[in-house]
């Protein structure tokens, strides 16, 4: 029996993302490559939830991050209710630094939003049939993983006084309330500081705060 061509198929798709653009433009993508798709929209991991309870996803294209959590953590249920179900992960997060985490997870791939419009079609292309796609980046990180585990939490790169600096700062405290508390000098402390954003890939507070949330029970 020869199997229905990719763009006959009626594939039910699910678009997880709380900026409506994204989700827009990946419709746009999906309906090019089958027609026949149904398509459900989330902008919530609320309302993400609810959907692949309800309806019979069988793929699903959804952010990282949503103003109401980390879809990281929601990814073990989806697959619970729908084991079967192949998830893309589209985010802007950085892939070297992320994408493992998600899939060690259960998601079957991990997209950049940085992206080229071309590169982000031909993606979903392969997503809809190998139901998986993993980029240069992902696939040398998991040949890199089988070598070394430590690398799905980028936390693992620093000291242990690195870490437990950083931990610090995600706690709220400042450099002089933590050159207090281990009775080091500020400009050690801002040094170390310097040290933590350079060695995770990281800008600022905000980031190193969801990486530790992130990661630190890894």
């Amino acid at each position: 029996m020869m199997e229905t061509p990719i763009e006959n198929r009626e594939i039910t798709f699910l678009l997880a993302d709380d900026h409506s653009i994204v989700r827009q433009g990946m419709e746009i993508i999906i309906s090019d490559i089958v027609p026949n798709a149904i398509i459900y929209h989330s902008s919530s991991l609320k309302q993400l939830v609810e959907l692949v309870e309800s309806k019979e996803i069988a793929m699903a294209i959804i952010d990282a991050h949503f103003p109401d959590g980390n879809s990281l953590h929601i990814l073990s249920q989806m697959k619970s209710v729908n084991p079967d179900i192949k998830i893309l992960i589209f985010t802007g997060l950085e892939e070297d630094l992320h994408a493992l985490k998600f899939i060690k997870a259960g998601a079957n791939g991990y997209l950049s939003k940085l992206s080229e419009e071309e590169e982000v079609r031909e993606a979903v292309l392969e997503f809809i049939k190998k139901g998986e796609y993993f980029s240069a980046v992902s696939r040398n990180l998991l040949v890199q993983f089988v070598f070394n585990p430590d690398l799905i939490n980028p936390l693992s790169r620093l000291t242990k006084r690195e870490l437990q600096i950083a931990e610090m700062y995600a706690e709220g405290l400042g450099n002089l309330e933590i050159s207090n508390q281990l009775d080091i000098k500020q400009n050690t402390v801002s040094t170390i500081k310097k040290n933590i954003f350079e060695k995770l890939k990281i800008e600022n507070l905000v980031e190193l705060i969801d990486l530790i949330k992130t990661h630190h029970k890894i």
